[in-house]
């Protein structure tokens, strides 16, 4: 940390130890045996239910939840594993309140939706904590498929591939796996360790070689692959971030918030993460509001969520949002940042109120701010690939891209959305259709 960033009043320990571990305690803890079976007991069982078509990832709900009604939790998992390989993770940061628990028909009727969600865990998590992988790889078949990028896509895609007998190397340009699960995910919404240990998990099915620090575009390019390796699919996410376009916008202080949640997410000791008193954070989706709450969860006093359209255009979901006006999170809309202030480092962002099309009013207003923290949206950073419209890379079908022999899913796609539920949807389809070209 520099010291003028220090200077500014973002500091580390702000608060006694011991609530640092109450304040990022698991945020849904796991359901018991008693509670599963209570919760399992409120599912209708749906002929044609309108949860599954809900699920990105199309998983039997109906199914799975009778499976721990009947008190065979592995099998429930096993269901849903065969259709997303991350179901453990999904359990715990999908926002079912908007997919598969928003169409239930529970929800519709008395607005007390099935807890699909954690019920997915509790299945998840007692077959993981077996440590038994339900799934068998078959016979070699002497292909080899590169994938570049070890998140959500990348690694659903892999599994995939490996367990129909393929060779899969992954190619990864940080020092570890896991991609938006490891980096970009609140603390408090996957404790102990969870994404490294499902990956571990996940990799028991073999024939899956891990390459990391290997960055496509930097020592590494696509033309290489595709000399190398009979398929290539391309789960590189958006690894470039946006700028506010303003005057002292590299002004201490002022750092883009997927880098705040990543070095949150590292930390051995959260006492160790500095934090500011006043703390802004300019955006209106998950990773916004992600800071936002642990930003307080950090010990700053102040903390501000600035965003630039009406509340319902905020891509974070309403669960997110009462999270963080739970914990204290202000919430501004309409509000567009026009200019930042300080001497050396920033104290105060000015906004201008608009409406939702953006068009200033006249009004404006300054809140102080030891701390900016830019979540404005992330672009793809890497040059030399397949067509791209919008800054993501076109896709057609199963992840097909206009080069052939890459295939391409999630977040760096136009069929991203952000969610790892569809970035696994994806990942799972283009193998599938890697598998179909390959073996035809």
């Amino acid at each position: 940390m520099a010291i003028s960033a220090l200077a500014s009043g973002i500091v580390p320990n702000r608060l006694a130890r011991r609530q640092y571990a109450d304040n990022f305690s698991d945020l849904h803890p796991r359901l018991n045996d008693h509670e599963a079976m209570v919760a399992a007991d409120q599912c209708y069982f749906c002929h044609d239910a309108p949860c599954v078509d809900a699920c990105p990832t199309e998983i039997d709900i109906p199914l799975f939840i009778r499976q721990i009604a009947t008190r065979t939790p592995e099998a429930a998992a096993k269901t849903i594993f065969s259709q997303n390989i991350l179901g453990g993770m999904c359990a715990r940061v999908c926002p079912t309140e908007t997919l598969c628990e928003q169409a239930c028909v529970r929800e519709v009727a008395e607005s007390k939706p099935v807890k699909i969600g954690q019920l997915q865990r509790y299945a998840t998590d007692a077959l993981m904590d077996s440590d038994i992988h339900p799934f068998n790889r078959a016979a070699s078949t002497g292909k080899k498929i590169a994938v570049a990028g070890a998140g959500p896509a990348g690694l659903a895609c892999a599994h995939r591939l490996a367990m129909k007998g393929h060779d899969v190397a992954i190619f990864e340009a940080r020092g570890k796996p896991g991609g938006l699960n490891e980096f970009g995910i609140a603390a408090y919404k996957t404790v102990d360790g969870f994404a490294k240990r499902e990956i571990d998990w996940l990799l028991q099915i073999g024939g899956i070689t891990l390459k990391p620090g290997v960055r496509i575009g930097g020592n590494l390019t696509i033309r290489q692959l595709k000399a190398d390796f009979d398929a290539v699919f391309l789960g590189i996410g958006l690894g470039g971030t946006g700028r506010l376009g303003l005057e002292n916008e590299d002004m201490a202080g002022i750092r883009d918030a997927v880098d705040f949640i990543a070095e949150l997410r590292q930390a051995g000791d959260f006492s160790t993460i500095p934090v500011g008193r006043d703390v802004v954070v300019v955006g209106g989706g998950m990773t916004a509001i992600d800071a936002a709450v642990q930003s307080r969860l950090l010990g700053a006093l102040n903390v501000t969520l600035a965003y630039r359209r009406s509340l319902d255009m905020m891509k974070a979901s309403r669960h997110e949002r009462d999270l963080a006006t739970s914990k204290g999170v202000r919430i501004i809309t309409g509000a567009v940042p026009v200019a930042i202030r300080g001497n050396g480092s920033v104290e105060e962002i000015e906004f201008e109120y608009s409406d939702d099309n953006l068009e200033p009013t006249g009004h404006k207003f300054a809140i102080p701010a030891d701390q900016v923290l830019k979540a404005i949206g992330q672009k793809l950073a890497d040059a030399d690939l397949p067509e791209t419209e919008n800054g993501k890379i076109k896709t057609t079908g199963a992840g097909r891209t206009s080069t052939e022999g890459i295939w391409a899913g999630g977040d760096c796609t136009l069929a991203g959305d952000d969610l790892t539920v569809t970035a696994v949807a994806e990942g799972r389809d283009a193998a599938e259709d890697i598998d179909r070209c390959l073996m035809s």
